[in-house]
């Protein structure tokens, strides 16, 4: 059905009164009606990216997202207003050596909702339960299970040998598939980062700081006794991100022994 508006009933009553053709004018609202349709679609599709990219990336200036969406400055800067007018991003500047400052755009925390977040009210309120009706014990069994199951789906999907970057981006793939929007990168010092740009259950992570303690338990049982597993960053405590560094030990003991090792003459 074409969404009539009593704007448009009234412009077509006046215009038949006036002797204009009836035909001519609805041949021109319902081909000028999927136009309208398609540059809104395109504006949603527009912001939806922008907020995507401020997730994934953190904190950019129009500039840069202009290059990562391929558009105009102007147009980005046009979309981050309207955005930071329904309290989904916000800004800071940073001075420059010539010029006015720039501005960084990043996400609020208004913005969250608009990602999944894994039923985190509900399985806030499960946890709860739990703890109210079978104690601190009861609930340390109800993690205990979770991770049991966790790991044995991890490990079908996780290769068991290779590469250790290969391995850690199948681990990522199986974490952005629970919502966790999850990405890793190779470090020039033979380490990997797994970062994880949302977090999905952020509410019960906040009131059971178990559930990130057996994440830690989850990865390094998958990934195996000769890798590392350190958090440099974490949402909880405050930052954008969930970060860990993952290293074979091979590795480290190799890098540790060239710090001790005197250099010869160059």
């Amino acid at each position: 059905m074409i969404p009539w508006s009593w704007l448009d009933f009234t412009k077509l009553c006046l215009y038949k009164l006036a002797g204009v053709d009836f035909v001519k004018i609805f041949v021109y609202i319902v081909l000028a009606m999927p136009v309208r349709g398609k540059k809104t679609t395109a504006v949603v599709r527009t912001r939806r990216a922008l907020l995507h990219i401020l997730k994934e990336e953190g904190a950019m200036d129009a500039g840069a997202l202009a290059e990562r969406l391929r558009v105009s400055a102007m147009a980005v800067r046009q979309h981050l207003y309207a955005l930071h007018g329904e309290k989904l991003v916000t800004y800071q500047e940073r001075r420059q050596p010539l010029g006015r400052p720039a501005k960084l755009w990043q996400l609020t925390a208004a913005a969250d909702r608009l990602f999944p977040d894994g039923y985190a009210e509900l399985t806030l309120s499960m946890l709860t339960s739990v703890r109210e009706a079978f104690g601190t014990a009861g609930l340390a069994r109800l993690l205990e299970l979770r991770t049991r199951d966790q790991i044995a789906l991890y490990r079908r999907r996780v290769p068991e040998r290779g590469a250790l970057p290969v391995r850690v981006e199948a681990l990522a793939a199986i974490r952005t598939d629970e919502g966790y929007m999850a990405s890793s990168r190779p470090q020039p010092d033979g380490s990997v980062l797994l970062f994880e740009n949302h977090c999905p259950i952020c509410a019960a992570a906040v009131a059971c700081t178990g559930l990130c303690a057996k994440e830690l338990e989850v990865f390094q049982a998958v990934l195996g006794p000769k890798v590392s597993i350190e958090r440099a960053e974490h949402i909880v405590a405050g930052a954008r991100r969930c970060a860990y560094r993952v290293v074979s030990q091979g590795e480290r003991r190799r890098r540790q022994q060239e710090a001790i090792e005197p250099r010869g003459p160059r």
